[in-house]
């Protein structure tokens, strides 16, 4: 299937495709919480993948994915989709899904970024991926939250809102 093949109404229904090339969408992920970032292996701000990877171990288990979508838009990501997924597991052991290269931001940019870029920041501001790991949270109810590129992955306002939407320990959603 192409990924113009699929139809769009809603962000689960965005077409995607995995870093191994299987064209799929978001509904994959429904009724869970979702952190989608743009990552980029060369940026200085790099070692938030270690701070994901451990969100995913943390909450994993309990509802929660962390979705990486790598973009070159800035200038700092590696030139191939197989240097790329190498990269993230063997320098920081990444087992969150991670998707193809897409741009974030222009006319050409993914449908999935045109969309989530409509979110204001806390400080209600919309538009542009300003930098590398940019953050999008997700809500099972359809909300999405957005943090700019230096709020870190275990920033409190990021761990109160996943903690919020996941099933407690021991009790049945």
């Amino acid at each position: 299937m192409a990924i113009d093949d699929i139809p769009v109404t809603t962000i689960d229904d965005i077409p995607v495709t995995t870093i191994d090339g299987e064209v799929t969408t978001l509904a994959r992920y429904a009724g869970q919480v979702r952190l989608i970032v743009n990552v980029a292996s060369r940026c200085g701000l790099a070692p938030q993948y270690d701070k994901l990877e451990a969100l995913q171990r943390t909450y994993g288990q309990r509802g929660f994915t962390v979705l990486g979508f790598p973009s070159n838009q800035f200038l700092q990501e590696l030139g191939s989709e197989d240097a790329i997924k190498e990269y993230c597991s063997t320098t920081w052991g990444v087992t969150f899904p991670m998707f193809e290269r897409v741009k974030v931001n222009g006319r050409s940019r993914h449908p999935l970024y045109a969309e989530l870029t409509r979110t204001p920041d806390a400080s209600g501001k919309a538009g542009r991926i300003t930098w590398n790991f940019e953050k999008f949270l997700l809500t099972p109810d359809g909300h999405v939250h957005r943090f700019r590129p230096k709020v870190e992955p275990d920033a409190p306002e990021i761990i109160e809102l996943i903690e919020a939407h996941l099933p407690q320990p021991g009790r049945e959603a």
